[in-house]
């Protein structure tokens, strides 16, 4: 699997689509501990505030993106890897971005 490839295809889906978003589980999924996300979201487009499932962190493969919680924000462009808090969070993207998903889901 090329996540290059698979990151274009949903950037220019994101770009089209009336949400500015576009995303699939690469691995895992609702019946696994692990599962991982790729996430585009066109600029000024966010994930509103959410609960965090478990441990998860986010790597930025294209783009800039600001994720923030507690009245924290975290900012990360493409190569960075920011820690997901335990805490409710959102993610914006600062320009056109494309993001893995990473978690592994705590408790039942």
């Amino acid at each position: 699997m090329s996540l290059d490839a698979l990151a274009r295809e949903h950037s220019n889906r994101a770009g089209s689509d009336t949400t500015g978003r576009s995303s699939s589980t690469v691995y895992g999924g609702h019946e696994r501990v692990l599962r991982q996300t790729l996430i585009a979201l066109a600029a000024g487009r966010s994930m509103a505030e959410h609960e965090n499932p478990g441990e998860a962190t986010v790597f930025v493969l294209r783009g800039r993106v600001r994720l923030a919680a507690k009245g924290d924000a975290w900012e990360g462009r493409s190569g960075d890897l920011i820690i997901v808090p335990d805490a409710r969070h959102s993610v914006e993207a600062i320009e056109d971005s494309v993001i893995l998903l990473t978690v592994a889901k705590t408790g039942s």
